[in-house]
């Protein structure tokens, strides 16, 4: 069995599959989450002994470096789509990507992976790509050699992507859509762990930047009307003005604060920003293919989780051709 490896951020989305894929490649795995009681089916992901999960926080330096005890690798997956309390952009993005580098470099490990996203921009608009690329640069001045990855928006049967819009056309005839025309390249949440896992075991990668897409390039509303079919509504998707698409995201933002964090909104006012610009791979990077790995389409996985959401779920007559 192979070095140990410790995954800030384990327990999400990403994280699950990112276990799974280092400990199938023969890693021992130390999953660091802030509730470890939410991360006890992580260590069914391998054999016996091979995963452990302990609690850490990344606000809170002690915890970090306990966490990364006897380490040869870190992979720092932490991230929010919205701010809620105490996990707000800059304290997890920015300043606990630092904590954890910081802690890392201390503790003598050899390999960094961080994960960032597509459009992570100092100068952009959004809070949210400002933070993650504060959290590149955070994490390159400490660990030059460091591994950034940035995927475009990720698919899979837990994502809140396509499983959110399908919620939504349940509810209603009508889909308004900020950003309806915007670009992204959607990417297969497995293909994200398996690029992560080479980050780790290729040293050839080191200080190397990764930008990770599907096979295709789709607009916002073509990923909602793959949704519409996939699960049989006969919803409509309008696409809203970019003052209309603010209007809405301010709307989620009252969500929020009223709900103090527990009902996630449709969209907030810093993801209508994120939704002005595409959300493509620039070219300038290494990708999937670079590592060897042959992305897969949403098209080829959406059904697989998406039939819950049909009248009749997996036993759901497909519609008529019109």
């Amino acid at each position: 069995m192979q070095g140990l490896v410790t995954i800030f951020g384990g327990s999400g989305f990403v994280g699950v599959q990112t276990v799974r894929a280092l400990a199938k490649a023969g890693y021992r795995v130390r999953v660091a989450v802030r509730q470890p009681g939410r991360g006890y089916r992580l260590r069914m992901l391998g054999d016996v002994g091979q995963i452990e999960v302990v609690q850490a926080n990344i606000r809170n330096p002690d915890s970090v470096k306990r966490a990364l005890v006897g380490a040869e690798a870190c992979v720092n997956l932490v991230g929010v789509l919205f701010e809620t309390g105490r996990q707000g952009f800059m304290s997890l993005h920015t300043m606990g990507a630092q904590t954890v580098a910081k802690a890392a470099k201390a503790a003598g490990v050899k390999t960094f992976v961080q994960m960032s996203a597509l459009g992570a921009d100092a100068d952009s608009p959004s809070k949210y790509a400002r933070t993650k690329a504060e959290g590149e640069a955070a994490v390159r001045a400490i660990l030059p050699d460091a591994v950034i990855v940035r995927p475009s928006v990720i698919f899979g049967p837990e994502d809140k992507l396509l499983n959110r819009f399908a919620q939504l056309a349940a509810l209603a005839p009508v889909l308004p859509l900020p950003g309806a025309e915007t670009k992204m390249q959607p990417v297969f949440v497995t293909d994200v762990a398996a690029a992560i896992a080479k980050a780790v075991s290729n040293p050839a990668l080191a200080g190397k930047t990764l930008e990770l897409g599907g096979p295709s390039v789709m607009t916002l509303r073509a990923i909602v009307e793959l949704v519409l079919r996939e699960t049989y509504m006969k919803g409509a998707v309008f696409a809203l003005p970019t003052a209309l698409g603010d209007l809405f995201g301010k709307a989620g933002d009252l969500l929020l604060t009223i709900s103090g964090g527990l009902i996630a909104p449709p969209i907030t006012s810093d993801q209508a920003l994120l939704l002005r610009a595409d959300n493509v791979p620039t070219g300038q990077a290494l990708g999937l293919a670079d590592l060897g790995i042959v992305p897969t389409g949403m098209e080829v996985v959406a059904a697989s989780y998406l039939y819950r959401y049909r009248k009749g779920g997996q036993y759901a007559e497909a519609p008529a051709a019109a």
